[in-house]
C-alpha cells in the first residue's frame, strides 16, 4: 500500500547537543520531502550551535565542534528551512516528542514565525511502538529487511524513516493510506504543546502537570492569574509558553 498524499510531507531528523529542548541546540538537520507525485527532495545542513557540543553527544552522532565551526547558525538558515517545509505535513521518528518541538524552539529563538497549526504530524515511532516496539535500526531491519548504515546520521535516519512508513502501510492496512488517517490512528492529531504540559480533555485544554493537573487552563488563568507569570518565568519550552499565551489571549478576548 502506498501513502496517498494530497500535499507534501517532510520527514525531519535532527542531531543535537543534547536532549533538553529548552537548552540544547541543533547541530545537523536533514529533511526528506516527499511530494504527492512521489518525487523526493532532500535538504541537509550542518549547523553551528553556538555552544560546545558535549563529548557524549559527539560520541552518538559523530559531529564535533571542529566540524561545525564554520557552519551557519540556525538563525542564518531559518528562512530557508521554513520555505522548504512550508505547505507540508511533517513526519519523523519520535518527531512529535523531540524533533518538531526542538525545531519550533529554534524558530522561536531565531524570531521566525512558524507554526504547526493546520499541519498533520506523522510520528512513525508511534506506529512502530504500537505494533512492534523497537528502535529505528530494528524497525528498518524488521520492515525493510535492510541494515541501517550510518545510523544517527540525520539524512540516513530521515530516509530510513520514510522507507519504514511505506513498509508499515503495506503491513498494516488498517492504518489507512493518507496522512489524515495515520494521524488519527496514532491519536496524535490534537497536540496542544509538545512538552505535554497541556492536553485536551473533551476538546478543552487542561493542565497535565503540577497542582492544577486536570483543571482547564482558562479556569486557572482566571482564578490564579499569577500562575501565568510563574510559568512564563519558569524553565518551560518556548512552545509551551507560546501556547499558554495564546490561551490567555483567547480568554481575554472572550471577556471583552
Amino acid at each position: 500500500m502506498k501513502l496517498q498524499l494530497t500535499r507534501p510531507i517532510a520527514f525531519i531528523d535532527l542531531e543535537t547537543t543534547g536532549i533538553n529542548i529548552t537548552n540544547d541546540r541543533i547541530v545537523e538537520l536533514a529533511i526528506v520531502k516527499i511530494s504527492p507525485d512521489g518525487s523526493k527532495q532532500i535538504k541537509r545542513k550542518l549547523l553551528n550551535p553556538l555552544m560546545p557540543i558535549p563529548k557524549q553527544a559527539s560520541d552518538i552522532h559523530g559531529i564535533t565542534d571542529e566540524m561545525v565551526k564554520d557552519a551557519p547558525s540556525f538563525k542564518q538558515v531559518a528562512n530557508e528551512i521554513k520555505q522548504f517545509i512550508e505547505g507540508s505535513d511533517l513526519g519523523g521518528y519520535n518527531s512529535n516528542r523531540f524533533d518538531i518541538p526542538m525545531l519550533l524552539e529554534e524558530f522561536l529563538r531565531a524570531g521566525i514565525e512558524f507554526t504547526v497549526d493546520g499541519k498533520k504530524l506523522v510520528d512513525v515511532q508511534k506506529i512502530f511502538h504500537m505494533m512492534e516496539q523497537r528502535t529505528l535500526s530494528a524497525a528498518y531491519k524488521f520492515y525493510c529487511n535492510k541494515t541501517l548504515e550510518g545510523a544517527h546520521g540525520a539524512e540516513a535516519d530521515a530516509s530510513a524513516t520514510w522507507e519504514v512508513l511505506e513498509a508499515q502501510l503495506e503491513r498494516y492496512p488498517q492504518i489507512g493510506d493518507s496522512v489524515e488517517n495515520i494521524v488519527k490512528f496514532t491519536g496524535e492529531d490534537d497536540i496542544v504543546d509538545f512538552a505535554r504540559r497541556f492536553v485536551k480533555d473533551n476538546g478543552v485544554e487542561v493542565f497535565n502537570f503540577g497542582k492544577h493537573k486536570g483543571k482547564p487552563v482558562t479556569q486557572v488563568l482566571k482564578e490564579e492569574p499569577q500562575y501565568y507569570d510563574w510559568m512564563m518565568k519558569g524553565d518551560f519550552p518556548m512552545n509551551t509558553k507560546q501556547k499558554l499565551t495564546e490561551i490567555l489571549n483567547r480568554t481575554l478576548l472572550k471577556k471583552g
